[in-house]
């Protein structure tokens, strides 16, 4: 059994101004979250679909007909916090990998989600990554560049991350709320615990919707359609 994610319970704080999370913004007469959502729906290893969200909207997810089982999580105070509880919330389905990925990111596709998901069958997961092309620097304060980085070898983590569910939540078990909060990214936690995960190609469509101008981009090629 293989269950998706959606990480929803973000606040936003880099987009303000629209009265709600950038994940609830309509765009083309829909939220945002729900283009990921039916891509998830749309995805045939696909058997059931945990939403991670604030309370406040769940009553939005009775809204989307999607065609396969979805039950919701409470968002907790961090990234990875919520990723626990949604842990949680599916540990009775007993399943065999999770799928997580983030409600901004509407234009992952299916092929996306195969490929993480046919990774992880010989490994411990799986992320979508592509190689960092830009010259990359350091800077301890964000004004002044105190070092170039050397590129080869780096590369930019996407969702959707796959992993082996018993391995992934036994690692959460008995940390505390900050040890959560101190993991920034998904497989980080996993890659701390010896866990191999395998990179697949990244999609350079799938982009995460972080500013006005993200947003602006995406609705320009849902209108356009």
């Amino acid at each position: 059994m293989n269950v998706g994610m959606i990480l929803a319970g973000g606040k936003s704080e880099r987009l303000p101004g629209h009265g709600r999370p950038k994940q609830f913004i309509e765009v083309g007469g829909q939220p945002l979250m729900s283009y990921c959502l039916r891509t998830f729906a749309d995805c045939a290893e696909i058997d059931l679909i945990c939403v991670v969200l604030a309370p406040a909207w769940q009553d939005m997810l009775s809204t989307l007909e999607l065609g396969v089982p979805v039950i919701h999580a409470g968002a907790g105070t961090s990234r990875q916090h919520s990723i626990y509880k949604g842990l949680l919330a599916i540990r009775g389905y007993a399943p065999e990998r999770v799928i997580i990925h983030d409600a901004v990111r509407p234009l992952v596709t299916v092929a996306d989600i195969e490929a993480v998901i046919r990774a992880a069958r010989s490994h411990d997961g799986a992320m979508p990554a592509l190689p960092v092309t830009d010259t990359t620097y350091r800077s301890a304060d964000g004004r002044v560049a105190s070092e170039t980085l050397a590129r080869d070898g780096l590369y930019a983590g996407q969702t959707p991350e796959c992993f082996d569910f018993k391995r992934y939540m036994d690692m959460h078990e008995g940390l505390s709320e900050d040890e959560l909060a101190a993991f920034r990214g998904s497989s980080q936690i996993a890659l701390e615990h010896g866990l191999r995960i395998a990179l697949c190609a990244g999609n350079p469509a799938n982009f995460k919707l972080t500013t006005e101008a993200d947003l602006e981009r995406f609705r320009g090629m849902v209108e356009s359609k």
